[in-house]
């Protein structure tokens, strides 16, 4: 006797390329992850498996969250580098960068360390005169 067996995905978009977060067991599972995430899609696979516990068919449905319920939440990586020795670091908050990079060139007289900004929009980018400014 054949059976259905469902799990969801949390998904950026329905394209062929997308990203894909997962598998959960509930729909609700799937929508926080996407929230989190930033995804405004769940794909939920149904899968008909056979009496020999083989795969007869696939089904894919995608089900589009409402846009105003998307918790766009950017993620930024904060990375220090050394431009002398080419020692590095990866922060969550800039007040990190900053003291990781003094206690750098303090304990190293005459080394110069620099900051970039890593966001899934842009990538890896270097914020230049950053001390000078505020990165937060």
């Amino acid at each position: 006797m054949a059976y259905k067996e469902t799990f969801w995905m949390a998904c950026d978009s329905t394209e062929q390329l997308r990203a894909e977060y997962g598998p959960f067991h509930t729909r609700t599972e799937a929508e926080q992850e996407a929230r989190k995430l930033g995804f405004g899609f769940l794909l939920r696979y149904e899968h008909i498996i056979g009496d020999n516990e083989d795969i007869k068919e696939v089904r894919c449905v995608f089900i589009e969250l409402q846009p105003g319920a998307i918790v766009l939440r950017p993620i930024r990586k904060l990375h220090t580098r050394c431009a002398t020795c080419g020692e590095t670091e990866v922060h969550n908050e800039a007040w990190q960068a900053e003291v990781w990079a003094d206690i750098h060139e303090f304990e190293h007289s005459r080394h110069r360390v620099r900051l970039f900004e890593q966001t899934r929009a842009d990538g890896l980018k270097e914020i230049n005169d950053w001390r000078d400014a505020s990165c937060a």
